[in-house]
């Protein structure tokens, strides 16, 4: 078991108190990891603000040559990458590899985002008494920026941070989920080796509660970018001030399925945006709703392909299924099924926990509105698939709901398509795929309570930069 270290102004350093990671698979104890204080989050804001003018002041292209590299290096070193994330947040090994893929990718998409901070021209002589005059903007780095990032993608969401952040000249002090810290190490050692000036990227880990509260509170902190849960996005929102925030929060993916001929698509789709890393993704397939003509056949369907899922360790090739990130939140969705089952609900599939932490692919019918499997966010294996007669009723089915992040609709129908893109709540509609669905070039971020702000690399880098309006006129 190795003693990890932060990493501060370029210098990897020791602190007082650490604390043993264990696999959330097996418990085996993985590492140690240094619990940051007050006075380390200090040193890490420090370095970042001493060091904004150095990179403020890097070319683009030296920008986007370093996270080139970045990009290379995890490509020829991608198992090790994959390998490092079965063994903190027990992703199956496959879905590992797909991560650390779209990691590359987000990494080169944030390269030539760098190479792409336009301004534009204004036209004065639009109004009267600035015919005289020529206006332009730029895009300049807000300077220091504080990224907070989950367990369940930890290279792939730090991308997020980091890419974009850097492609417009910003520093970062980063804090990582505390079951998922090893990622981040990994990456930060990357970027150092990638020639990333010493304090742009500076890292601490240990307890949200001390290293969040202060980071967010921080006045050298220009921007607060977050994905995680909508308890602590609330609080960053109220702690944050006038600060630049980002706030990627929580969803009850719906996905409908109308009257269409290919069930056997939507099924399989279906199956892998619900049980994709045990349904631990923000944009995880949470609610279907079927239409009663094809409901009893795709429900067939899907049931015999959940359970056709292989359950394991999450370094075996062939794991479909781990384990949750903790046992504690198998009792969570298990009281989650008797809360829906005493109100009528039906378990089609699953249900039953095996070990301590995981949980069977879990199939729910007849589950009503109110109860938590509708109305909370999951992060579990489990689904809840519900006859409807008509789209339109699916459709308020699915608008019903506190979150709005990522939606999906199976048609047959160009109209139908049309009429869920405009009437469906949600940040992104997602036609004849499930919400599951991103790729990390697209605008991503949702409405209501799912979050404010958008992520996707050029939307993120706009996030990142300040708008500077510049007018010029000739002296007489």
């Amino acid at each position: 078991m190795t003693r990890k270290k932060l990493y501060i102004d370029g210098k990897w350093i020791e602190t007082k108190e650490y604390y043993k990671l264990r696999s959330p698979y097996n418990g085996q104890e993985i590492a140690e990891i240094p619990l940051a204080d007050e006075k380390l989050v200090d040193e890490a804001i420090a370095a970042a603000e001493r060091h904004k003018a150095v990179m403020r002041s890097l070319p683009a292209h030296e920008r986007s040559a370093i996270l080139t590299r970045v990009a290379n290096y995890l490509e020829a070193h991608m198992e090790e990458a994959a390998r490092i994330l079965a063994q903190e947040n027990a992703k199956p090994l496959k879905a590992a590899r797909a991560e650390i893929t779209r990691t590359i990718q987000t990494y080169r998409f944030s390269a030539e985002e760098a190479k792409r901070l336009y301004g534009e021209t204004i036209p004065m002589d639009a109004a009267k008494g600035a015919e005289q005059k020529l206006g332009f903007t730029v895009r300049e780095p807000l300077g220091v920026i504080a990224a907070i990032t989950p367990f369940n993608f930890p290279f792939n969401l730090v991308a997020h941070k980091l890419g974009p952040a850097f492609a417009a000249g910003n520093t970062v002090v980063l804090k990582p989920a505390s079951q998922t810290p090893l990622s981040a190490l990994y990456i930060v050692e990357v970027f150092e080796k990638a020639g990333l000036p010493p304090g742009a990227l500076n890292i601490v880990t240990g307890r949200g509660g001390v290293i969040g509260d202060r980071m967010v509170q921080d006045p050298r902190v220009k921007m607060v970018t977050f994905t995680g849960s909508l308890e602590v996005g609330l609080r960053i929102r109220q702690l944050a001030g006038l600060k630049r925030v980002t706030l990627e929060l929580g969803s009850n993916s719906p996905v409908i399925i109308d009257n269409i001929r290919n069930l056997d698509a939507a099924v399989e789709k279906c199956v892998t945006g619900a049980f994709a890393y045990a349904g631990q993704v923000c944009i995880s397939v949470q609610r279907i709703y079927v239409h009663e003509a094809v409901y009893d056949e795709f429900l067939q369907k899907f049931i015999a392909r959940a359970k056709a899922l292989k359950i394991g360790d999450p370094l075996d090739e062939d794991t479909d299924i781990s384990a949750l990130i903790s046992s504690g939140e198998v009792d969570r969705i298990e009281a989650w099924i008797k809360e829906a089952t005493e109100q009528g609900a039906r378990v089609a599939a699953g249900g039953e926990r095996i070990g301590e932490g995981i949980l069977a692919p879990t199939i729910l019918t007849d589950v009503p509105s109110h109860v938590s499997l509708c109305t909370m966010e999951a992060f579990a294996p489990i689904v809840m698939v519900n006859r409807v007669k008509s789209v339109d009723e699916a459709i308020r089915a699915a608008n019903d709901s506190q979150y709005g992040l990522q939606a999906g609709i199976f048609t047959d129908s160009i109209h139908t398509a049309i009429k869920a893109a405009r009437e469906l709540e949600s940040g992104g509609i997602i036609v004849n795929d499930v919400p599951t669905f991103r790729v990390d070039h697209m605008p991503y971020g949702g409405v209501k309570n799912s979050g404010i702000g958008k992520e996707g690399v050029k939307y993120s880098v706009e996030e990142m930069t300040e708008l500077k309006f510049v007018s010029f006129a000739a002296l007489e």
